[in-house]
């Protein structure tokens, strides 16, 4: 699946619109009404969401846990496991991305879901899939009676899923993909479990595009250092080397970063 071009994140999209959830489990958006600057101050938690005290600190907090991981795949799993944690009501989140011409990237946290996940990501179908392809969140009452996805409801009923949110993710120019909330009980996902976790997708966004572009950069100059070796080894031009470098990754069936740092890794030992 190709990354599609840049859209609002799901926090501005939640923070501007209010939700209505029809019986096909796909969400339609109306704009909320709006208050005077000048109203008295809310002292309680808005109805149907979190306190904006409360979901400012989430926030913070995710910031700091994504942006110190070492990798993007730490990331997801830390985006999951706090998900799981600040999100009210919810024993379990899976985070699905995909790249351009790449396999799907997936995180999860919680006690049980594991075989409902690989089914869908190997089936190319299931609810998170649906929230990537169509941009849209994706919800459903009862999994285990869904009839959209009759294959997987053996696996939500074994893996004891009852009901699920989805909040597309859409990674700048990188990737698509899906956070996936699983409530402890059938029914209508909580609207204030919605909102939370509309707010962290969007926050993870934005997130995760920075984190794809240190890789990056990351990348390139281990891709350069690696393109040194092989000129020194080979005696052969930069175009020549890079096209080498290239090769051994298609056969390897690896990234060309990755290629990269084993190679420079292993010229560093034999040097030594």
């Amino acid at each position: 699946m190709s990354a599609p071009k840049r859209r609002v994140p799901a926090a501005q999209r939640g923070a501007r619109l209010a939700r209505r959830t029809p019986k096909d489990g796909t969400s339609s958006l109306t704009p909320p009404r709006r208050t005077s600057r000048h109203a008295a101050p809310v002292t309680g938690a808005p109805a149907g969401g979190p306190h904006p005290v409360e979901l400012a600190g989430l926030l913070h907090e995710l910031t700091v846990r994504l942006l110190t991981a070492d990798s993007l795949h730490q990331a997801l799993d830390r985006l999951a496991a706090f998900a799981t944690a600040a999100v009210p009501g919810v024993v379990r989140c899976s985070v699905a991305l995909i790249g351009e011409g790449g396999p799907i990237t997936t995180a999860s946290s919680g006690p049980a879901g594991e075989t409902f996940d690989q089914l869908q990501y190997a089936g190319s179908t299931g609810p998170g899939l649906e929230a990537a392809r169509t941009r849209s969140v994706v919800t459903s009452d009862d999994l285990a009676a869904d009839e959209r996805w009759p294959e997987l409801a053996a696996a939500a009923r074994a893996d004891g899923l009852r009901a699920v949110a989805v909040i597309p993710l859409d990674v700048r120019r990188t990737a698509v993909g899906a956070v996936s909330i699983y409530p402890d009980r059938a029914g209508a996902v909580d609207p204030e479990a919605l909102v939370t976790a509309m707010a962290l997708a969007g926050q993870a966004e934005v997130l995760l595009g920075e984190l794809h572009r240190r890789e990056a950069l990351t990348e390139g100059a281990e891709v350069d250092r690696a393109v040194g070796v092989i000129i020194a080894q080979r005696g052969c031009g930069v175009q020549e080397a890079y096209a080498v470098l290239q090769e051994s990754a298609q056969r390897l069936g690896l990234d060309r970063g990755t290629v990269a740092t084993r190679l420079v890794a292993a010229a560093a030992r034999n040097s030594s």
